[in-house]
């Protein structure tokens, strides 16, 4: 077949295009290899000529005041392989799985992936595993095996916590990679981490080294440390003590705070049920949220009767009452028609200080009503309620209190003695701090300093006075009335032979779906020594205590003076009161004993007691009877019914002579009868007389006369 002209044309048309459009597609994808994908494809090349290898930093240390190591980075090491140096993927893993305590199925994986050069096995081995490893790969290579080629073993940091559960909730806890997960290690992560470093070599196709190719190192900056105001000593003493007290109570949980009321360095902070640093319940996030939570900032509650101090100091700057103004506790007091008790039985005649000891409801109702509303808010916010403390812990909350605005009598009647406000243990001790230091609102803080790793302090925390919101004087007042709270009024459980001590009890309210629980209240103890130039301020808080007498005199009280008594002796704080250490005693068995007698066994005996219910025989005691108490110590006696002497109904008269006022009428009345004064001091004598027969409710004339 002969071609002709236009027949070539057309077909050189056709190859021309043909070619056109092959040159065209291979110009496009050469332009889209070698501009739009040219860097991806330059770093996948170079991933797989070139190997890089991430130098972690050492974090830094979190120390005490003193120096002692609370957190610190210790070696351990990462397992890993490299899949395509890998000869028998199923025998490398039966070799591993125990030793790496991973799935034999998890390791054949990985190992078997030969698409990536390198695949981590397991990472925070100890040293003493990777030894392990090492003996292993050892063995297998002087006899010629390549069982383990590609098990690779690399150094990285751990996290470590001398410690244990020291302080767990305030230091907090990193993540495995080093990362700041909670607590300070979170807060304080950009000074801690420091940054990392690198190394890039080059690699052949098996992902091994060449020896003399060129590499790239940029060395890892090592972090900063933290030094803080926590004392481990007394860190101890309030961990020892907490421990004790959630134990002995069988609570539901216990929380401490210690500090310096004149610097507000926090000095000690626990909050059990805790967990240990080095072990914490990964696999349960529930659980371990739970207790990283640190509910000493984080949390609020009704503080109840540990929150008169704030009361008692704002009516005294405020001129409304003074230490001696006389007051009458019936058992309880009406606002706005609402009936508010006291906690116990009534109190009788009482001053202000002695309302103070006894912890009297109505008492601090009427400071509260007589301060009004805009004085006593005013007050309010002068100690800080209401308001982040700004203390550099992470997680505080500020407290709930009722808007001025809506606020009637009966809530106002309420916050005097602890009630329709909420506090966190910081805000509480903080604002009390400052009514025993001077006046002086300090701002509380933990850091004490943060140095870089050559050692120069980049940072540094101290003493901050944020406001004044009472007067020397009515500091100094403070001091003297709560001294005489613990030497003579509810927390006599705290009392230190030798040292002069401060503090109020409080026993608040909880609320179970919704609704005031009558059987469960939070018991806690504030407390300060010395009194008369206080070097450390507490506060301990027992949860929902389950145990017959769940006040915080009983529950936190004897806690709280451990603590302070260990931390007194540690500071070198020597006693200055010029009285023997008091002695140990056993407690007699009065259960049975109708009051009486009961309180002339435990006289005999050394000791003083407390009655809870209203009635003439004793039902119950705490501590029972055959315990060791220190001379001088509570004894808490539960009583009821009246003490007859036939069925007719009539009661005998108990004998008051010798006793105070509040004695003689804390006695009188739990014989279900009533009590008239006359005179000052101690009682002298009384009508009826002790022993007589008299019908209930019977007025029994007590005169009282100097000693």
């Amino acid at each position: 077949m002969v071609l002709t002209g236009p027949v070539i044309r057309r077909r050189l048309a056709v190859c021309m295009a043909a070619f056109f459009m092959l040159f065209t597609a291979l110009g496009a994808r050469l332009f889209h290899l070698q501009v739009i994908q040219s860097e991806a494809l330059q770093r996948r090349a170079q991933s797989q000529w070139t190997s890089e290898s991430i130098i972690a930093p050492v974090r830094g240390m979190i120390l005490d005041r003193n120096g002692r190591v609370l957190a610190q980075s210790a070696t351990a090491y990462t397992a890993s392989v490299s899949p395509r140096q890998v000869t028998d993927a199923v025998r490398f893993a039966a070799l591993l799985s125990p030793v790496l305590d991973v799935e034999e199925a998890t390791i054949l994986r990985r190992a078997s992936d030969t698409s990536r050069g390198g695949v981590t096995l397991k990472r925070q081995l100890s040293r003493d595993r990777a030894q392990q490893l090492k003996a292993m790969k050892a063995e297998h290579a002087r006899a010629g095996s390549d069982a383990l080629n590609g098990l690779y073993l690399e150094e990285e940091s751990k996290r470590y916590y001398p410690m244990g559960q020291f302080a767990a909730q305030l230091i907090g806890l990193t993540t495995i990679d080093g990362v700041g997960q909670s607590g300070l290690e979170q807060s304080l992560d950009r000074f801690l981490s420091g940054r990392e470093g690198r190394i890039l070599e080059e690699i052949d196709g098996k992902g091994r080294a060449l020896g003399n190719a060129s590499g790239e190192y940029v060395p890892a900056v090592n972090g900063g440390s933290v030094t803080l105001t926590l004392d481990a000593s007394i860190q101890a003493f309030a961990e020892q003590a907490a421990r004790e007290a959630l134990s002995v109570n069988n609570a539901k949980a216990v929380r401490v705070l210690a500090m310096d009321p004149n610097t507000g360095a926090i000095l000690a902070m626990v909050s059990k049920p805790d967990f240990d640093l080095n072990d914490p319940p990964r696999n349960d996030v529930a659980a371990l949220t739970e207790r990283m939570r640190n509910r000493v900032v984080a949390d609020a509650y009704e503080p109840g009767s540990t929150f008169k101090i704030l009361t008692a100091a704002s009516a005294l700057e405020a001129g409304v009452v003074t230490p001696m103004e006389g007051f009458y506790c019936s058992g309880s007091v009406t606002v706005d028609g609402g009936r508010i008790k006291c906690w116990g039985r009534p109190h009788g005649a009482e001053t202000f200080a002695q309302a103070l000891q006894n912890s009297c409801n109505p008492v601090f109702v009427e400071m509260g009503l007589r301060l009004g509303t805009d004085r006593f808010y005013d007050y309010l916010r002068a100690f800080g309620i209401g308001s982040k403390t700004g203390v550099d812990i992470p997680g505080e909350v500020e407290g709930i209190v009722i808007r001025q605005s809506a606020v009637k009598r009966v809530d106002l009647a309420r916050i005097g003695f602890g009630q329709s406000v909420a506090v966190t243990p910081l805000q509480l001790l903080t604002a009390v701090c400052a009514v025993i230091n001077g006046g002086n609102l300090m701002k509380p803080y933990i850091v004490q300093s943060i140095a870089d790793v050559d050692g120069r302090v980049i940072e540094a925390g101290g003493p901050e006075v944020v406001g004044h919101p009472i007067s020397k004087a009515t500091s100094d007042t403070m001091r003297v009335l709560l001294e005489d709270v613990v030497a003579l009024g509810g927390g006599k459980n705290a009392y230190l032979p030798g040292w002069h001590v401060g503090g109020k009890t409080g026993t608040a309210q909880v609320y179970v779906d919704g609704v005031v629980s009558s059987s469960t209240h939070i018991g806690s103890f504030i407390g300060f020594a010395p009194a008369n130039a206080p070097k450390i301020a507490l506060i301990l808080i027992v949860d929902e205590a389950d145990v017959a007498v769940d006040y915080g005199s009983v529950t936190a009280a004897p806690f709280a003076k451990q603590i302070l008594e260990r931390s007194l002796n540690y500071l070198g704080v020597a006693p200055d009161l010029d009285e023997p250490p008091a002695a140990s005693v056993e407690v007699p068995d009065v259960s049975g004993m109708d009051v009486a007698r009961a309180v002339e066994a435990l006289d005999a005996a050394g000791l003083g007691h407390t009655l809870n219910g209203v009635g003439a025989r004793v039902k119950a005691q705490l501590p029972a009877a055959g315990a060791e108490m220190s001379e001088g110590s509570l004894v808490m006696l539960y009583v009821e019914g009246a003490q007859t002497a036939d069925d007719g109904g009539v009661a005998r008269v108990p004998d008051v002579r010798g006793m105070s006022v509040l004695e003689a009428n804390k006695l009188i009345r739990s014989f279900g009868l009533q009590m008239r004064i006359e005179g000052s001091g101690l009682a002298v004598s009384q009508s009826p007389a002790a022993d007589e027969e008299v019908h209930p409710s019977t007025v029994v004339t007590v005169r009282f006369a100097a000693p």
